[in-house]
């Protein structure tokens, strides 16, 4: 394990790396002409690219997508040092800054008693007190990133509101709410109105992401292994026809089906 010295050096490092590819005259073309706005999807595409790596327990995989994301916050820093707003030190400081005060269980006085469950409640209420004093970010919702993924910022948009009593008691009422959504979308498909239709759409996909909350499941977490799945056994299917020398276009529903079947049968 590296001690703390190895770590600041490779930092120190990566910084100068950063700061040669920004050069005006020496560093790389494409790095140069880059901005917050050029960059910021490959700073989500790094996030998801660590979730998937950890997803799949590759820990040598994970070493890399992590350092691929830090090299995104890096280069944010490094824009933001050139045009003099702030630096990676500063990055740094706040984070640290943030994170003693939000434990004052770890880095002050009070009590380490806590369960987990006792402890996001705390965490929250200390970001609500720091949201209290931003006045651009007043209100229930506020502070909830519009960038988030749209099933995790439902989550916590339906979080924030159940705060203040705006929740359904119980999964079975979001089950009935789901059943009333479901025939306001046929309602719309029927209406021919696209516009509409894509309204209840969202609208069921909403509630859909409250039932995961309301059965302790995270949405975006289980729809990703809906995915995993779904390429797991399509893969299957491929496979069992690449063997018969064919691909899934020179097969049909009820073949594919059939495979796809036996490919739930043998556990995939």
């Amino acid at each position: 394990m590296q001690t703390h010295t190895a770590a600041e050096a490779e930092i120190s490092r990566l910084l100068a790396i950063m700061a040669r590819l920004r050069d005006p005259e020496r560093g790389c073309p494409w790095d140069v002409v880059q901005d917050f706005q050029s960059i910021a999807p490959y700073t989500i595409e790094e996030a998801y690219e660590v979730a998937d790596a950890i997803d799949k327990g590759d820990m040598g995989e994970l070493r890399g997508e992590l350092g691929d994301l830090l090299f995104q916050a890096v280069f944010h820093a490094r824009m933001a040092e050139e045009a003099g707003h702030f630096d990676f030190a500063d990055v740094a400081r706040g984070i640290a800054d943030k994170m003693i005060r939000r434990h004052p269980h770890v880095f002050g006085d009070e009590s380490r008693d806590r369960t987990p469950d006792q402890q996001t409640v705390a965490w929250e209420a200390i970001k609500a007190a720091e949201r209290a004093g931003k006045p651009k970010e007043a209100g229930v919702l506020a502070g909830v990133a519009a960038g988030l993924p749209a099933l995790t910022r439902a989550v916590k948009l339906q979080n924030r509101a159940a705060r203040v009593g705006f929740d359904w008691p119980d999964a079975g009422e979001v089950l009935a709410k789901i059943t009333e959504e479901t025939a306001e979308l046929v309602e719309a498909r029927d209406s021919g109105d696209p516009a509409k239709l894509a309204e209840e759409y969202g609208d069921l996909m909403f509630v859909l992401a409250n039932l995961g909350r309301h059965l302790g499941i995270d949405p975006e977490t289980a729809l990703r292994g809906a995915n995993a799945k779904f390429t797991r056994r399509f893969q299957s299917i491929e496979a069992a026809l690449a063997a018969d020398g064919r691909t899934p276009s020179q097969s049909d529903l009820a073949e594919m089906d059939a495979l796809w079947d036996a490919a739930k049968e043998r556990g995939l």
